[in-house]
C-alpha cells in the first residue's frame, strides 16, 4: 500500500510540473494570441448632396462589416460584401451598368467610405453628378 500511495504522489507532482506551466501560460496572456483569424474588414459609408464631402452634409450613413461574416446597417450587406470581395476593395473599380439612362440634370451626390478593409486603411470619396448616376454602380455597395 506504501509503494501505492508513493507512486500516486510521484505521478501527481510530475504531472503538476508538466502541465502546470502550460495553463498558467495560458491563463496569464490571453490577448497574446490573435482574436480572430481574419483581417478587420469595417466601413462606414456616407451620401450627401453637395461637391465634394468637405462641404456636403451627410444624409445618410451605413456600417459594413465584412469579416467573418457579412454584416452591418448597410441594407443588403451580403451583397456589397460580395461586391468588394470580387474588386479587391477598390472602390474606384465598382462601374456602373451599360443599359441604365440617367438625365444629365446636375444635382451632386458625394458618397465616402472611411475604415479598414482586410487590414489596411481605407478612406475613398467620389462625386457623381446626380443621384441617379450613384444608383447605376453595380452591385450593392452604394445602394443605401
Amino acid at each position: 500500500m506504501r509503494n501505492t500511495a508513493r507512486w500516486a504522489a510521484a505521478l501527481g507532482l510530475t504531472a503538476a510540473a508538466v502541465c502546470g506551466p502550460l495553463t498558467g501560460a495560458a491563463v496569464a496572456a490571453p490577448g497574446a494570441t490573435p482574436s480572430s483569424l481574419y483581417a478587420p474588414s469595417a466601413l462606414v459609408l456616407t451620401t450627401g448632396h453637395g461637391d465634394q464631402a468637405a462641404t456636403a452634409t451627410p444624409e445618410r450613413a451605413v456600417t459594413l462589416s465584412c469579416a467573418p461574416t457579412a454584416s452591418g446597417t448597410h441594407p443588403d450587406a451580403v451583397r456589397a460584401c460580395a461586391e468588394l470581395r470580387g474588386t479587391g476593395g477598390d472602390f474606384s473599380a465598382l462601374k456602373a451598368a451599360g443599359n441604365v439612362w440617367c438625365n444629365k440634370l446636375y444635382d451632386p451626390v458625394v458618397v465616402t467610405v472611411q475604415g479598414v478593409w482586410q487590414g489596411q486603411r481605407v478612406s475613398y470619396e467620389r462625386t457623381f453628378g446626380n443621384a441617379c448616376e450613384k444608383d447605376s454602380i453595380v452591385g450593392g455597395v452604394f445602394a443605401f
